[in-house]
C-alpha cells in the first residue's frame, strides 16, 4: 500500500465518520491519538503509557465499550 492509497483510505473513513455525525475536529483528534499510540508502540516507548491504554489494547477492542465511553 502506497502513501496515496493510505490517504485515500483515511479520507473514506472520515467520510463514514462524518456521515455518522462525527465532526472534523473529533475525527482528527481521534486519528491523532491513534497515530500517537502506534508510534509509541513502533518506537518501543509505550512502556511510558498506562497499562490498558496502549496500541495492543486499542487494537484488541471491537465496538464501543459503554462502561468506558466517556474516558
Amino acid at each position: 500500500m502506497n502513501t496515496q492509497n493510505i490517504v485515500q483510505k483515511l479520507w473514506s473513513l472520515c467520510d463514514i465518520l462524518r456521515d455518522d455525525g462525527i465532526t472534523y475536529h473529533q475525527y482528527v483528534t481521534e486519528l491523532t491519538l491513534l497515530l500517537f499510540l502506534k508510534m509509541a508502540q513502533e518506537t518501543a516507548t509505550e512502556h511510558r503509557l498506562p497499562a490498558g491504554r496502549r496500541w495492543a489494547d486499542v487494537k484488541s477492542r471491537n465496538g464501543v465499550d459503554k462502561a468506558r465511553k466517556n474516558d
